[in-house]
């Protein structure tokens, strides 16, 4: 939302107690930008305290989720809940790189701990859970792209470690194949430049979608 130069001006004129009244008023509907605010005035913790944290609750949460595993569907819906708390510390502290490297380890730890339950399972029960992963590894791929480039060895390792558990995974691979996401692009750790616009190409042409596909 964009605000004229005069409302600005009134709200810069308001009287001091005013204001603090209306902030108050407002953050009260808005948690994240309370929490991004208390991050930034009284929390001490740095934010590379805050990313270990996060890793911790990924890795612990992960094993909930595998300790309590009923199916791939579940087991989808158990990623994209342990996602939101992903989003949110991004949305809370900025973490950029968190943001691709705590995506990057919670997929790296469900298939660890879950590559065998899944294959227990038909093509047809996996294939929305797998078609979720391959996209959360095109927007970690994006994601590790946008940082700068001396950070990328960071990542090597543990996209080298993802693609490896995916191709240990026949429902995946399959998946992967007829979708076109390259798993060479992880197990050699090399991201193309413009993996967003082949993401994008992909989707445009009705791949990456839960629903029939068309060639």
């Amino acid at each position: 939302m964009k605000f004229s130069k005069e409302f600005k001006e009134a709200i810069r004129h308001l009287p001091d107690q005013e204001k603090d009244r209306l902030l108050l008023r407002l953050l009260k509907k808005d948690p994240i930008l309370v929490k991004r605010l208390e991050y930034e005035l009284i929390d001490e913790h740095t934010l590379e305290d805050r990313r270990e944290e996060m890793e911790e609750f990924v890795i612990e949460q992960v094993d909930v989720m595998t300790n309590s595993f009923y199916s791939p569907g579940y087991l989808n819906m158990d990623i994209r809940f342990l996602s939101g708390y992903i989003t949110e510390h991004v949305k809370v502290t900025k973490d950029k790189f968190g943001e691709a490297s705590l995506n990057l380890l919670m997929l790296i730890k469900v298939l660890e701990k879950n590559n065998d339950q899944i294959q227990k399972h038909s093509p047809a029960k996996v294939k929305k859970l797998g078609i979720a992963i391959l996209t959360r590894c095109f927007k970690i791929m994006s994601q590790i792209n946008k940082l700068h480039d001396d950070l990328f060895i960071e990542f090597e390792d543990e996209l080298k470690q993802l693609g490896q558990l995916i191709l240990q995974n026949d429902h995946l691979m399959k998946l992967a194949i007829y979708h076109g996401f390259d798993v060479n692009w992880l197990i050699n750790a090399d991201i193309p430049e413009d993996i967003a616009a082949i993401q994008k190409d992909l989707k445009q042409r009705g791949y990456l979608k839960t629903q029939t596909h068309r060639r």
